[in-house]
């Protein structure tokens, strides 16, 4: 959980919940840190951020016992990441409430039902469009102020993988061959751009854009099997060399 520090005593700090709200919990000095602590306030200060983790919830009596020690470097940019992005889209969701007249909790509950949580939503509409939100029940206004928001808000990352396409023909009609091979290296993929660049018979770069490595790479298999299938189908040689892959971009 996100938490607050509220209030540091002599043998555990008090924090708020920060997804919860009116909710507050407890960290013994034994769960602060590892080994041996003298002082808590040489580990953890109030009004600062902390990740940890729910060790135990006491219902009746309205408790619950946190752990910060027990939350690695990993989880703790994971969690942080993950928080900050459910604020951003919680924030979103205001402004499509406002925009199309609808209640913010009724729309949280139909994204949540639908997705289990609120900040992917937003990058699924920028990906698939309106048709994403068709079966969440929300009214077409709503949905139309959700995927305005999303397009205004929203910056899916995008990355990009290469090769070098080597084709070479023999045939007397060999540079038609490879001209028809390479209108075939640029099949329609949705989500998906393709470029060619020639870097010097018989070799020409191909690099492939998509919003993950998966579909990037299988983009660049299509592309390169479209091409060499031309160039081998008419005699030819054709093959792909492929580079690392470059990360990603915005």
């Amino acid at each position: 959980m996100v938490c607050t520090v509220r209030n540091i005593k002599d043998f555990a700090a008090f924090v708020s919940l920060d997804e919860y709200e009116n909710l507050e919990g407890l960290i013994p000095i034994s769960e602060i840190a590892t080994g041996w602590i003298k002082y808590i306030r040489d580990h953890i200060r109030e009004g600062q951020k902390v990740v940890c983790k729910v060790l135990h919830v006491d219902k009746s009596r309205g408790h619950i016992d946190l752990s910060l020690k027990d939350v690695n470097d990993h989880q703790r940019r994971e969690k942080i990441r993950e928080w900050k992005n459910e604020s951003k889209a919680r924030k979103w969701i205001g402004f499509a409430a406002e925009a199309s007249k609808e209640k913010p909790e009724v729309i949280t509950a139909a994204l949540y039902k639908k997705y289990g949580d609120l900040y992917s939503v937003f990058e699924e509409i920028v990906s698939d469009g309106e048709d994403s939100l068709r079966k969440t029940g929300l009214s077409a206004r709503t949905i139309e102020a959700l995927v305005s928001v999303a397009r205004e808000n929203v910056k899916v990352p995008r990355v990009t993988v290469s090769g070098n396409l080597i084709l070479t023909s023999t045939k007397p009609d060999g540079i038609n061959i490879i001209r028809r091979a390479l209108r075939s290296a640029e099949p329609k993929i949705p989500d998906t751009e393709i470029e060619l660049t020639y870097l010097g018979a018989p070799t020409y770069r191909i690099k492939v854009t998509a919003p993950d490595y998966k579909k990037a790479e299988k983009g660049l298999e299509k592309a390169a099997g479209a091409a060499i299938g031309v160039v081998e189908r008419s005699g030819g040689e054709g093959k792909l060399v492929k580079k690392p892959k470059s990360g990603k971009s915005a």
